[in-house]
């Protein structure tokens, strides 16, 4: 095997990445993702040193972030305190930094290969050292864990069977390991390889198809909801004098009430008032419910000093009677960095920086995942915008919800970010067996059932309103109980897999 030409082979592994994010949303095209990295296997192999595996990995991360979180450089152009080339800076300093996970994962598989030198291994090494990784890259400096790789398989058909059982970093690992029998069949490297190497993935399936036959998902539907998706974009929120156009849109596509009770869900942040302090904002809004509805919408909460000012506040959803009474507050946990507060404040602050949504305070974070207890329905778990993207850290485990409301504002993400935030919302539900509602302010505003499948949905850029029922909620799935030690396990099991298929027959 000839050596690896860096001047080559590096600008080679970063158009890899770039065509590898077309796999997922708005384009899922997923066989190219899993042939991209059938070739980055055949590159990784013929590296003659730590640094230069390093390199493949690095250089692929870099093409696939930056390409798949284009839409980060649309938030700059919706504020006007730095201007909005600085988001494609931006794009490019996060993409740098992310693709260390994946450089680290396939050098450090590169290096087990070369203790084992058996190419089947080398697969199996990288499948299980990107569960690893990618697990690292949604956990360390606070994370970010959007567009895993295992999202790719929610457009395979079937596959979604194998994210209650195994989670979504096991299916990265998955994923990697179908580019590596790929890779494995087109240089024919022989059936004893391609059986060592698929041996993983076959019995994820038929784990999966034993579980998905025997498992008991049997629930009736529930209350009638009504999603509201009142397309008011960015910078049409915050507009000043644009607060009664923007609320009469909410009150156009409520409705007016009938006789059986509904469920009204508004998007994240969907007034400009202050709930839990304006008695008459509550009661302009409980006006519009029937007398046996029940409201959920996003709103600003205050926390005040002794001296009654403001020091910090909290992006929250409030659920809402008719007779203008709150029953709950969820206050967002999972903040995002340089969005709702600006880490390094008075670093960033002094050379000009500030977060991109309006306002100078930072916002607070919540304790994390609660539920709302709603009359008539029961509790109803609550995950705020970004918040749905951390797998294993949706649901309080201890009191499981009725179904799991994603009120969200995706009218900042460009075109790419909102069917990217709902493909990931999808692979929660699968995971959890949980029903997830999404309403955003300018979509893609859905709802989604236990097992991930899209029943309803608006699109993009679209007024309207989806009328349903609550689907039912699925018993606890094998994920929903043990969570991420699935992910521990299954990169244990594949590495001690990967030594295994080293031994030769005698």
């Amino acid at each position: 095997m000839r050596p690896l030409s860096a001047t080559r082979a590096l600008p080679l592994a970063f158009l890899l990445g770039c065509a590898s994010a077309f796999g997922f949303e708005p384009f899922a095209i997923w066989p190219l993702t899993f042939c991209c990295l059938a070739a980055l296997l055949a590159l990784l192999i013929r590296a003659r040193r730590f640094g230069q595996a390093f390199g493949l990995g690095w250089w692929f991360g870099l093409g696939q972030f930056t390409v798949g979180l284009n839409w980060i450089a649309t938030a700059f152009t919706f504020q006007a305190a730095m201007p909005a080339w600085l988001g494609w800076i931006a794009v490019l300093l996060l993409s740098l930094y992310l693709a260390i996970y994946p450089a680290l994962g396939l050098a450090l598989a590169w290096a087990l290969g070369k203790i084992v030198k058996r190419p089947e291994a080398l697969a199996v090494f990288a499948a299980a050292l990107w569960i690893v990784t990618e697990w690292l890259r949604a956990t360390a400096f606070t994370g970010f864990a959007w567009n895993p790789l295992g999202v790719v398989w929610l457009e395979v058909p079937g596959a979604t069977a194998l994210a209650p059982l195994f989670g979504t970093y096991v299916l990265s690992g998955l994923a990697v390991l179908t580019g590596g029998l790929i890779w494995l069949a087109v240089t024919r490297t022989g059936l004893r390889a391609l059986l060592m190497a698929g041996a993983p993935l076959l019995l994820a399936i038929v784990a999966a198809a034993i579980h998905a036959v025997s498992f008991d998902g049997a629930g009736r539907e529930g209350i009638a909801i009504r999603v509201i998706q009142p397309n008011i974009n960015q910078n049409e929120k915050w507009e000043e004098g644009a607060e009664a156009r923007n609320y009469d849109r909410l009150v156009r596509l409520t409705g007016k009430p009938g006789r059986a009770p509904r469920l009204i869900l508004w998007p994240e942040v969907a007034v400009p008032w202050y709930l839990d302090e304006n008695p008459l904002a509550r009661e302009t809004i409980a006006s519009l419910l029937g007398p046996r509805d029940l409201l959920l919408t996003g709103a600003i909460h205050f926390n005040y000093d002794k001296a009654g000012n403001p020091v910090t506040a909290t992006n929250s959803l409030f659920g809402l009677t008719p007779e203008a009474r709150l029953i709950g507050r969820y206050d967002k946990s999972h903040l995002v960095p340089y969005g709702e507060y600006l880490p390094m404040r008075p670093i960033l602050s002094a050379i000009g920086l500030s977060r991109l949504a309006p306002g100078d305070m930072d916002f607070q974070p919540g304790p994390g995942p609660r539920g709302i207890l709603m009359p008539g329905i029961g509790l109803v778990g609550v995950q705020i915008c970004y918040e749905i993207i951390f797998s294993g850290h949706v649901i309080d485990a201890a009191h499981r919800p009725r179904f799991l409301f994603n009120p969200s504002n995706d009218a900042w993400f460009g075109r790419w970010g909102p069917p990217q935030h709902l493909a990931q919302a999808r692979l929660r539900a699968a995971e959890e067996g949980m029903p997830v509602i999404r309403s955003t302010p300018t979509g893609i505003s859905a709802v989604v059932d236990g097992h991930g499948r899209l029943l309803a949905s608006l699109p993009w850029h679209q007024a309207g309103a989806i009328d349903s029922r609550l689907p039912p909620v699925l018993a606890p799935t094998p994920f929903a109980r043990f969570g991420n030690v699935l992910a521990a396990a299954g990169a244990l099991l594949l590495l001690i897999w990967g030594f295994a298929s080293g031994r030769r027959r005698r």
